[in-house]
């Protein structure tokens, strides 16, 4: 393979806030693709309709954007093998899905969600493993085509090999092993004639011309049945390098109940983007000494994937922030001010919070006292009134999660979002209106005097409400009512 012909991917999907191992994931794709002189593209994974959300792709792309990387095609770009969202695709999995029926390697599937969930009952009362039982594998062709033809719901499922063994090169751990055996019959195609990831990404990856496929190690499991899927196909497979996952300091994987994971939170918080570069460039890698600060190009010129280390990155918010001051030390005064101007009191987020303190502020020596905690990071409970009087900690704690659900699952960031999300659950919980409203405020402006509640909430933003509201449910449930 030349150089010129490497071509390597990221396929998010678009069903939340862009996630900061994305970025950790781009940034491996797009450094190996500059060393070897390729391409780096961006494809959008949308095939799980019950959870995509169209503001969700242009965060991704915008969040990847600022985070500094370029892409080579894309869904904004174009490109010689587009379209580069799998919505747009759906007739070629289709097609090569009934391929596979034809030739024998996969079969229509007509169990129900009531027949599959007695199953998984069944197998987990027997300390059986989870998986499918291969009822309807045998079926003949004609019977299941006749079938599907009538309108009887089904699936398609891969005929995965029952015997023998499945292996691929990995790049950083080497060759890596399954028994057949133990690998399920994967659903390709769904009853809505999506595909699954499977299917989906070994199609596109192959009429892409991907050379090498760069993802977490969670997809370390769904490789064989992959690689089992490129030979039923005819197709050669790419290469296949499993980074790390990025980890909390207690070794779990990361998680936004325990470390805020949305891209839009950091650069909120003011993280430099050529920091967090360095930053999760390190997560796993080193240039080969004890250097910490380096540019993403030095970091392209050192690379290589015997210098990635297969122990568990931490992600440490602490190391993260030293870093950054570490960049911010060498920028100049008019830089600072610079940046101060575009990322901290830029002219939109004023706009949007002038008017909810216009009619409070005689003189603007007033204007920081009303506003301070739209600047500010994370509060400081210890000397706010949390909870308010009336309320014990435990009742509050536990609002502040459940809501916090609540928030998670909104399609959009809005006043009215937010207020009927709040209604909707005084309404369930039976509680009164003050006392969770009034928890709120002091959560997300450390005051019980503040600007109109939901109005703040919208213009500080979905990633550090969120992060306050987890902070201070945390505070209250270490905290004893006097």
């Amino acid at each position: 393979m030349t150089q010129k012909d490497v071509r390597v991917r990221i396929a998010p999907s678009p069903t939340g806030d862009p996630h900061i191992g994305t970025a950790y994931i781009a940034l491996f794709n797009y450094v190996f693709a500059k060393k070897h002189a390729g391409k780096f593209i961006i494809r959008i994974e949308d095939t799980d309709q019950t959870r995509y959300r169209a503001e969700s792709e242009a965060m991704i792309l915008d969040a990847i954007r600022w985070f500094g990387i370029q892409w080579d095609e894309g869904p904004d770009k174009g490109g010689e093998y587009g379209p580069y969202k799998q919505s747009a695709r759906l007739p070629l999995y289709q097609q090569w899905t009934e391929e596979l029926v034809k030739k024998g390697h996969a079969y229509y599937c007509f169990c129900t969600v009531d027949r599959l969930a007695e199953l998984r009952k069944k197998q987990t009362e027997s300390k059986l493993p989870p998986g499918y039982d291969r009822h309807c594998r045998n079926i003949s062709l004609a019977e299941a085509q006749e079938r599907a033809e009538k309108g009887e719901k089904h699936v398609v499922r891969f005929k995965v090999p029952t015997t023998g063994t499945t292996s691929f090169e990995d790049g950083i751990r080497g060759k890596v092993e399954f028994e057949n055996s133990k690998l399920d019959d994967l659903v390709i195609l769904k009853a809505d004639k999506f595909p699954t990831y499977h299917l989906a990404s070994v199609v596109d990856d192959h009429f892409m011309k991907i050379s090498h496929v760069i993802r977490g190690e969670e997809w370390v499991s769904s490789t064989p049945k992959h690689v089992l899927l490129y030979q039923a196909f005819g197709w050669e497979a790419p290469h296949f390098t499993h980074l790390n996952l990025l980890r909390n300091p207690d070794k779990s994987k990361i998680s936004k109940r325990k470390h805020p994971t949305s891209i839009l939170y950091y650069k909120r918080k003011g993280i430099l983007p050529e920091v967090l570069r360095n930053f999760l460039a390190l997560m796993g890698w080193n240039p080969g000494n004890d250097q910490e600060i380096f540019s993403t190009d030095e970091m392209i010129e050192k690379f290589s994937w015997d210098r990635f280390s297969l122990g568990g990155p931490v992600f440490d918010i602490q190391k993260l922030l030293w870093m950054n001051g570490q960049y911010l030390k060498k920028k100049t005064d008019r830089e600072w001010a610079q940046m101060l101007r575009n990322d901290v009191f830029n002219e939109d987020y004023l706009i949007q919070m002038i008017p909810l303190v216009k009619e409070r502020v005689n003189a603007f020596e007033e204007f920081i006292d009303n506003t301070y905690f739209f600047f500010s990071g994370d509060l400081n409970y210890e000397n706010s009134p949390i909870p308010p009087k009336g309320v014990v900690s435990k009742d509050a704690a536990d609002w502040l999660v459940e809501l916090l659900e609540k928030f998670e699952g909104l399609d959009q960031w809005t006043t009215e979002k937010i207020k009927g999300a709040c209604e909707a659950y005084v309404a369930e919980k039976g509680i009164k209106t003050k006392d969770l409203y009034m928890t709120l405020r002091i959560v997300v402006s450390g005051s019980m005097v503040s600007p109109p509640l939901f109005e703040t909430i919208q213009v500080l933003g979905k990633e550090m409400s969120r992060r306050r509201i987890r902070l201070a449910s945390d505070y209250l449930k270490k905290k004893k009512d006097s």
